[in-house]
């Protein structure tokens, strides 16, 4: 799954991407990303499916530069929103999350096929 992740990333024809953290040329932090359309926007949506910070590197900002990154991005480029998920018990990610917007009342349905 690693693999055909890493080529749909680096398949420009592809909706999937990734934006990456480095600090002093050590790579930090990422995230992977779906840009999608909707039935309920004609601008482009971005699923921040992955964020992940190494755990050296946790506490210093990456987490929240790399959102931010999002955010500049998709105002750029004229997205019509920018959302993700996390389990409601992670209370790190939810108090990180919380800086950009308050978590909304969906509940989550996942059924695997």
């Amino acid at each position: 799954m690693t693999a055909a992740t890493w080529r749909r990333i680096l398949d420009p024809a592809s909706p999937v991407f990734a934006r990456l953290a480095e600090a002093d040329g050590t790579l930090v932090g990422m995230t992977v990303n779906v840009l999608h359309e909707g039935t309920w926007t004609t601008a482009p949506i971005c699923y921040l499916e992955d964020l992940f910070v190494a755990p050296e590197a946790r506490g210093a900002g990456i987490g929240r530069a790399l959102i931010g990154d999002l955010v500049a991005m998709g105002k750029a480029r004229g997205w019509s929103r920018l959302y993700w998920h996390t389990k409601s018990g992670n209370v790190q990610a939810r108090r990180l999350y919380e800086r950009f917007v308050a978590a909304d009342d969906f509940c989550r349905y996942r059924l695997v096929l």
